[in-house]
């Protein structure tokens, strides 16, 4: 305040030209921080970290529904054409989500070593369930049921049997599932939850960053107003006229780019909530809630297939239901006669909404119909009204992302494109207020000359 010290009429112009133009030089600086930190965050979580959970979480659905599709052709035997095509998709799926992953990894090290495990043990798996299911077509393959790993009949009285591959093929394919369920799912699993943290971290810093800047930009935009109201006031007194039109432009320019860029601000934050919560973490829950729907439902193959780890099977498909829609159960008949009374449509797990729990309720009452059949009843209740009652409650999932998809995608969409006009509007702002004010003040500067 060197000039105000003075306390000469030039002076005094010029100190409050000076904090009237640091006050709107701090304003467009902080708006472009936060313009920068937004589109970080957006690319983030719409175009780099984002899709890679989403193509991380569509590893896990394909490599549990691989595993699940050997089962379901192991258990048909000559009938399993349907099955293996379906596991020929899935693999292709698999191929072409780790290739993605590969590529969105980039130079992450961490991510690249993952990606690199998940594919030699997919070799591995692929070699287990392709000698599985050799065995099980071979002449001599086949058995009115597997017997025990020493060769002994397993008798085990309430357990459905229906017609098994041998021992032989059995026992291939119970290395292959435990290298899915113990390796591969959850090292698919951690690449979500990596991506995944990457994901949240973009956001909190980018939208905390987006409401500071919000309020950063009002408090700079009422400084340099205020300075600019002081500034005509002064030399309406100081030079006895009337407000120059100059500088009452750029007062409304101020005013107006201050508000624009708090209001853009604003729903920046908001677009980064949208993306991320009702969108990508949408997307995210119902892409794992499918991929575990898909193990599920294989368990209901594996309880059919293999009857010396049944009760196991039964036992996981009942966990795995209560972790996506849970209800107080102690065991599996509790539980899909609480699913049977179930009301509403909001509960406490991965899923909600009315179409999803009627259609779960459907699923839940066939595999009650399923485990009260044996033998070659049970068999065709699970390629049956088993099959048609997942599909169905699949089906409505899919539409759900779909949903939640297009929200995320016009969510960033929006985030975006209000990112660039403000682009537009800070260098356009800065030059039309920089220049009323010097064209407002240097008049009056001339006179002292």
């Amino acid at each position: 305040m060197m000039f105000l010290a003075r306390r000469t009429v030039p002076g005094r112009i010029k100190a409050i030209s000076s904090v009237t133009v640091a006050a709107l030089g701090l304003l467009f600086a902080t708006l472009a921080y936060g313009t920068a930190a937004a589109r970080e965050g957006l690319r983030v979580i719409g175009h780099d970290a984002g899709p890679q959970v989403v193509a991380t979480a569509g590893l896990y659905l394909g490599l549990s529904d691989m595993d699940a599709q050997v089962a379901t052709a192991l258990l048909l035997g000559d009938r399993r054409q349907d099955a293996l095509a379906r596991y020929e998709k899935r693999r292709a799926e698999v191929g072409s989500a780790l290739l993605q992953a590969h590529t969105l990894a980039g130079s992450d090290a961490a991510e690249r070593r993952t990606i690199s495990s998940v594919l030699e043990g997919l070799g591995r798996y692929e070699r287990l369930a392709s000698e599985a299911l050799l065995l099980s077509a071979l002449p001599a393959a086949g058995s009115p049921g597997p017997a025990s790993p020493s060769g002994g009949a397993v008798p085990v009285s309430t357990t459905p049997v229906t017609i098994a591959p041998d021992d032989r093929a059995l026992a291939s394919y119970r290395q292959a599932t435990d290298l899915m369920t113990r390796e591969l799912l959850p090292q698919a699993y951690n690449l979500t939850l990596e991506s995944g943290t990457i994901v949240r971290h973009a956001y909190e810093e980018g939208h905390s960053t987006v409401v500071a800047v919000r309020l950063v930009a009002l408090l700079c935009g009422a400084l340099a107003l205020g300075c600019l109201i002081w500034l005509q006031i002064y030399l309406a007194r100081s030079f006895r006229r009337v407000f120059g039109l100059a500088l009452l432009g750029a007062t409304v320019a101020t005013a107006a780019c201050g508000i624009a860029g708090a209001v853009i601000m604003e729903r920046e934050a908001a677009s980064l909530a949208t993306a991320k919560r009702d969108g990508f973490d949408s997307v995210l829950t119902l892409a794992r809630a499918r991929a575990i729907s898909n193990s599920l439902h294989a368990d209901q193959s594996r309880y059919l297939l293999d009857r010396v780890r049944a009760d196991t099977y039964q036992h996981t498909f009942f966990d795995k239901s209560q972790s996506l829609v849970y209800l107080p159960a102690k065991n599996l008949s509790d539980y899909q006669r609480a699913v049977a009374s179930l009301k509403s449509d909001r509960f406490l797990g991965m899923l909600e909404g009315r179409d999803v729990a009627a259609a779960w309720r459907r699923f839940q009452e066939a595999d009650r119909s399923l485990r009260a059949e044996s033998g070659a009843s049970a068999t065709s209740a699970l390629t049956g009204p088993v099959r048609s009652a997942f599909d169905a409650y699949d089906a409505t999932l899919v539409r759900l992302a779909e949903q939640h998809q297009a929200a995320f995608a016009r969510a960033i969409a929006a985030g975006e494109g209000g990112l660039s006009g403000l682009w537009t509007l800070i260098p356009a702002g800065l030059v039309v207020i920089t220049g009323g004010v010097l064209a407002g003040v240097w008049p009056r500067l001339k006179e002292y000359r």
